[in-house]
């Protein structure tokens, strides 16, 4: 692998259907827009974000352990929203998604982009959760009235990018470039800061990157612990979107038994050839025959 090449993950971006850090960042974008209309309007509506917070940040953000019992769904919720009045956090969370994601994304495919992303979410959620059984300070939660934010998959994704390729660099310019694993310490860093050293936060960041390293070791050892969510969603497509084909082959079954009942075999004529062309109808049409084909089919029509 030539991770010393000067294209970088950054010079071009995927179609969306093949481009799952696109699909993240389009929708953590949707689920912060949606949530921050909410909170709007419920300011509007009440002149303060006191319904807000009660209503809805304890259903949805990871609260303290102690209350988690109740609340226990928000341990798949929490990582994919963003607190409605930090846009230049989500902005920036975002950009760092993008950086390491793509780069993760170009070495093993999209397929593995989305797993990752949420199993550190998951695995990090609950570190962040069990962290808090720590005796005294150690395991004291930061005061707030929830946990939002992806930290514990960014930090995943930045994690499985340096496993990949360690010596990988960001081209800015043709002669200027930033190693990834420099880019990845500056972001680590910030985040160790804006965890503001509370230990349940520091292991769930730790969780993350763990998540991210243990997740790429298993794709290079042959396993593919991600491929699971992609077959049970493939199967719930298959079994809400009709198959044009089996409908196309269901719709023309009568038809198809009338054309053989009306051509039978002639003589020097096999039923061989005329099911070839009987077949070649129902795919492709009557226009689609030659003029051999047509005069065949109609020796073979004949009394």
């Amino acid at each position: 692998m030539n991770t010393g090449r000067k294209r970088s993950a950054l010079s071009y971006i995927p179609g969306y259907a093949n481009n799952a850090v696109l699909q993240l960042i389009i929708f953590s974008a949707v689920a912060y827009v949606i949530l921050s209309l909410i909170w709007a309007v419920m300011m509007l509506v009440y002149q303060s974000d006191a319904n807000f917070n009660q209503y809805f940040i304890p259903n949805l953000a990871l609260p303290a352990i102690a209350v988690f019992k109740g609340h226990w769904w928000t341990i798949f919720t929490y990582g994919w929203l963003q607190y409605p009045h930090g846009f230049w956090e989500m902005l920036s969370n975002m950009v760092w998604l993008y950086c390491f994601g793509s780069v993760v994304q170009m070495l093993v495919g999209p397929k593995q982009v989305i797993p990752l992303y949420a199993y550190s979410l998951l695995i990090g959620g609950i570190l962040y959760l069990l962290a808090q059984l720590l005796p005294g300070e150690l395991g004291k939660p930061p005061h707030t009235i929830g946990l939002f934010g992806p930290r514990a998959g960014l930090i995943a994704m930045a994690a499985a990018a340096v496993t990949l390729t360690p010596k990988y660099r960001f081209y800015l310019t043709e002669t200027f470039s930033i190693p990834l694993i420099v880019l990845a310490g500056i972001f680590g860093a910030l985040m160790l800061i804006g965890s503001g050293f509370f230990l349940p936060v520091i292991i769930m960041l730790l969780g993350g990157g763990l998540t991210g390293y243990g997740y790429i070791r298993l794709l290079q050892a042959g396993y593919r612990p991600g491929q699971w969510m992609y077959q049970v969603t493939e199967a719930i497509a298959g079994i809400v979107t009709p198959n044009e084909n089996a409908s196309w082959k269901n719709n023309n079954r009568k038809r198809n038994e009338a054309l053989k009942k009306t051509y039978e075999p002639k003589t020097g004529i096999s039923q061989k050839r005329i099911d070839e062309i009987l077949d070649k109808i129902l795919q492709k049409g009557y226009n689609s025959l030659t003029p051999e084909e047509k005069d065949t089919l109609m020796k073979a029509g004949k009394e």
